[in-house]
């Protein structure tokens, strides 16, 4: 037998241990990339959501004692957001009001079945209908025109799913009430109110829903009618009872806004057995809370190549029309026409909350699409409920007398602006 030399074992030892190391660092260069594709493709943020319900919980005695939350404010915002989403080159959130008499309303108030008494203004008095009459036109291009069988085809064998406050309800009467005329009669129904309330079209195997959450977080508010409450109480990081509704979702238009915007200290109830210690906490600070457990939520869970998500973002109103009429002492009613100021933003759209909402949907990336509806919502002063609509509270002889100090200028008529909202989601499909 042929024995090795001395200079064959050493250059042996020497491949074998160049061989090992060789592979230790491609195995570690594999590791780190995965790291941080992983780190690209999940960004994590500071609140992680809850898994578990707590149906049973006394919403009443949750909060015995109270302390000051302690945790940052959100910075100063910018005069103007600068995240914008755009469409193949073109803002389509950037543009102007059209007067179109010939192709809007897409539908007639009273041809839907499903219209909210909230929103039916012509059903309850209001005597202009010019504001049915409006078209968004982006600055240098043209949304696709509507088309009902086309949405529909889009939904076939899917739920999309609206949640959120009421707001986001108005623009998912909205959706039904713009495709409901393409589906025969027989064949489209819709359960009966409650926290997830669904329209069917079973030709297409298609489902359009709303879920009603309006702090997107679990909360003292969250049954659907009775939601009223001096205290408002929420659990910053816990969604499980909402996201077992929302996840199997193919396609979800979440929004939030209003609800944070009260003026009153929102409690904070990290947990329930915590002998009924909550912090208190600004609307904005609560706010960026439950956004970061929902975005925590978007980020961990929602698979973008099968699921999508839309964030609308805020709805404005229209409470002093001293801001777009100097010297006037009103609001919404009687106003007929769009603002014609370009740019134009009041007191009704919080820059601080674009900014907060802004930046940690910029985190998120590719998985949500960013509805940006606040800039041309801005100018519709015209298209509010004002006093037509249904109210189900009395008004005082006092309030008759003077209709300004009872007018709704928060929601919106339909048809209106919501409908344009889901012509823009119609395009993003």
């Amino acid at each position: 037998m042929r024995r090795w030399s001395r200079t064959s074992v050493q250059l042996f030892l020497f491949l074998v241990v160049f061989s090992l190391l060789l592979l230790f660092s491609i195995v570690h260069d594999e590791r780190a990339l995965r790291t941080r594709e992983a780190s690209t493709a999940q960004p994590s943020f500071p609140t992680h959501f809850v898994t578990e319900t707590f149906d049973g919980l006394d919403w009443s005695n949750a909060c015995t004692t109270v302390r000051s939350y302690r945790g940052k404010s959100s910075p100063a915002a910018e005069r103007r957001w600068q995240q914008k989403s755009r469409e193949e080159g073109c803002d389509v959130f950037s543009g102007r009001w059209v007067y179109d008499n010939s192709s809007h309303p897409l539908y007639e108030e009273a041809s839907c079945p499903y219209m909210s008494d909230q929103l039916a203004c012509r059903k309850h008095g209001r005597p202009d209908e010019e504001y049915q009459r409006w078209r968004w036109q982006p600055h240098g291009c043209n949304l696709n025109k509507w088309n009902a069988t086309e949405m529909l085809e889009k939904l076939r064998g899917k739920r999309l799913m609206f949640v959120g406050d009421s707001l986001n309800r108005g623009q998912w009467i909205s959706m039904v009430c713009m495709v409901q005329s393409a589906i025969p009669d027989g064949k489209k129904s819709m359960t009966p109110n409650a926290a997830l309330t669904i329209f069917r079209a079973e030709e297409y195997d298609a489902t359009i829903e709303f879920y009603w959450a309006p702090l997107l977080v679990e909360s003292n508010s969250d049954d659907p009618v009775n939601h009223r409450s001096n205290d408002r109480i929420i659990r910053p990081d816990a969604l499980g009872k909402h996201a077992g509704q929302w996840e199997k979702a193919d396609i979800l238009v979440f929004n939030s806004y209003l609800w944070w915007r009260s003026g009153q200290k929102i409690k904070l109830l990290w947990k329930p057995d915590d002998d009924g210690i909550c912090e208190e906490a600004n609307g904005l600070d609560a706010m960026k809370l439950a956004m970061e457990a929902w975005a925590d939520w978007v980020a961990s869970t929602v698979n973008h190549l099968a699921q999508k998500v839309f964030f609308v973002t805020m709805s404005p109103t229209h409470l002093w029309s001293r801001e777009w009429n100097p010297g006037s002492e009103g609001n919404c009613f009687q106003e007929t026409n769009p603002i014609n100021e370009e740019g134009y933003w009041g007191s009704g759209s919080d820059m601080h909350t674009m900014q907060m909402v802004g930046s940690i949907l910029g985190r998120l990336q590719t998985k949500v699409v960013v509805l940006n509806i606040t800039q041309l919502s801005e100018y519709r002063k015209d298209g509010h409920p004002s006093i037509y609509r249904k109210f189900w509270e009395t008004h005082s002889p006092q309030q008759l007398a003077n209709p300004v100090s009872y007018a709704d200028c928060i929601h919106w008529c339909l048809p209106g602006v919501p409908d344009v909202w889901n012509e823009l989601l119609f395009n993003s499909l």
